[in-house]
């Protein structure tokens, strides 16, 4: 057993055995799939602590020549699989952790220092058919293989580290590259590589030294989508096993969609349940401070769409001019599809739209926008306790005041155009109740859809709330509407109070422009 050359399963045992585990293991028949295919080079990039390595090290004890992992395998999903023997512990497994060789100052120190390390094991392993440790790295793997007649997987972690370490020139990243389309391209050693990240690969600039790799990403992971990270499925096994509430679950750590499957960060999840506490994990992997620099970067329209995610809406992001680095951005698109990658949007391939996935990751925004220019929203959010309390107290008058003060205190971005920009100022106005509320825009009901739907969340015994809004019309033809199209009807499976509210911007007003009426009713 080596660091780099056949580690064994030891690693895999660790994640077995720890407190939490779900079992992933059917992953493996997609690879043995893959096994000497045009396929069978895998990349597949996820956010931090989405359970990347943890699948590497499955797949080492899995493939791996040096070890039996027959029995520590036999209990989980793949042992029922037609393919599950054909492959078992019957090849040479490379083993690359990137991160632990790229810490010298140049590209070249970095690839010679982790040649010279795995030579070293390859030449006391197999000393007899290779001719000394100075043997270019594919030339001792041919050589290997044609002697011994075993093949080669690769397993590399955190590969586009390189691409995401400041002050790496784009020479320096294509020299990297270039080693690794030397050490697997048309190699007929390679059974299996399959690499993990964070960024794809498609482009470095016009550079397609890996166009042989198929990709599989946080936009799109079709057929793998399953593995990226828990399933609803899951998490609600996970949950009644550790009498934890699954829709406080939900709220926090849902909300990654992948190809139509709702996922879950599973490193928040597992710390959820153990600690059986809710609260934001993400800073475990990630600081604040990183979503900061990007949202605050001078892009046109970016700082528009943050804003509109915030309150809880989608926003278009065509994620095809992305250049897969850190550093090269020339839209507000490029920013956001680096979010995508990082985990702090989710993307919806259909329809080609990123949101903030769920409570957890919002918080993360909401500690970011803090300061530096972010005031006006900041104020928004802190006024919105206020407007919540004046909504359930049916005090329309405070309602339309408090409002009046957002809009005044924030007239830079809350340009009020028509029925839908105040409907996206209302839902950050209204940003607490998501507390205890689902909070809908445009959710079908009767003969029409209401602008905004307040749905309580399970547990909370509070009044579902229906917001229609007026644009230069009037708060009586707003209630009128909810009532002619029975708006109340989308509250299929809810029954007792229910607040309907009637809010008019008038922008002709030479007073106050916002007005308000609360009307009760009970289904």
């Amino acid at each position: 057993m080596g660091n780099y050359l056949n580690p064994g399963n030891q690693g895999f045992k660790e994640s077995v055995n720890s407190k939490i585990y779900v079992d992933k293991t059917k992953l493996i028949s997609f690879t043995n799939e893959c096994l000497n295919t045009e396929q069978k080079f895998v990349c597949v990039s996820r956010p931090r602590r989405f359970g990347k390595s943890m699948t590497l090290k499955m797949l080492a004890a899995y493939y791996g020549n040096d070890c039996d992992s027959g029995t520590l395998f036999e209990s989980y999903k793949i042992a029922g699989e037609h393919s599950f023997e054909v492959h078992l512990n019957k090849y040479n497994v490379i083993y690359i952790n990137m991160v632990d060789f790229f810490d010298r100052e140049k590209t070249d120190e970095m690839l010679d220092y982790l040649k010279a390390e795995i030579m070293e094991e390859l030449y006391e392993n197999y000393e007899a058919y290779l001719r000394s440790r100075d043997m270019e790295l594919s030339a001792a793997l041919q050589k290997i293989y044609a002697q011994t007649g075993k093949q080669f997987i690769f397993l590399i972690d955190e590969w586009d580290c390189v691409m995401r370490i400041k002050g790496i020139l784009l020479e320096q990243q294509t020299r990297y590259l270039d080693f690794l389309r030397k050490l697997l391209k048309d190699k007929t050693y390679v059974a299996l590589a399959y690499m993990t990240g964070i960024l794809p690969i498609k482009k470095y600039g016009e550079h397609s030294a890996l166009n042989m790799f198929d990709e599989y990403s946080m936009t799109n992971a079709v057929p793998i989508s399953e593995f990226t990270g828990f399933t609803a499925e899951e998490v609600k096994v996970l949950c009644e096993r550790y009498n934890v509430s699954y829709e406080e679950t939900r709220k926090w750590y849902d909300g990654y969609t992948v190809d139509g499957i709702s996922l879950y960060n599973p490193k928040s999840v597992v710390s959820a349940m153990l600690r059986k506490r809710f609260d934001s994990y993400w800073n475990f992997t990630e600081t604040y401070d990183a979503l900061k620099v990007y949202i605050c970067m001078n892009m046109d329209g970016l700082r528009d769409n943050v804003i509109r995610m915030i309150s809880g809406e989608e926003v278009f992001v065509d994620t095809t001019s992305f250049q897969n680095d850190m550093t090269t951005f020339k839209s507000a698109d490029d920013v956001l599809t680096l979010l995508i990658y990082l985990g702090y949007l989710t993307y919806d391939f259909a329809t080609k739209k990123a949101r903030i996935p769920n409570d957890e990751v919002a918080l993360e925004y909401v500690k970011s926008i803090k300061d530096g220019g972010w005031e006006y929203v900041m104020n928004a959010i802190n006024s919105s306790h206020e407007l919540l309390n004046a909504t359930l107290a049916m005090d329309a008058d405070k309602v339309a005041e408090v409002l009046e003060e957002v809009h005044a205190d924030s007239t830079s971005i809350l340009q009020y155009n028509d029925e839908n920009s105040i409907s996206c100022v209302i839902s950050l106005a209204y940003y607490t109740a998501r507390k205890d509320y689902v909070i809908c825009r445009e959710l079908p009901a009767g003969t029409g859809y209401a602008d905004v739907a307040f749905v309580p969340r399970r547990g909370v015994t509070l009044p579902a709330i229906i917001v229609e809004l007026k644009y230069n019309k009037s708060v009586d033809a707003a209630i009128a509407q909810i009532y002619d199209r029975k708006y109340m009807e989308c509250f299929k499976d809810y029954s007792g109070r229910m607040l309907l509210v009637g809010i008019n911007y008038d922008k002709n007003s030479k007073g106050k422009k916002h007005s308000c009426v609360i009307k009760e009713w009970t289904k």
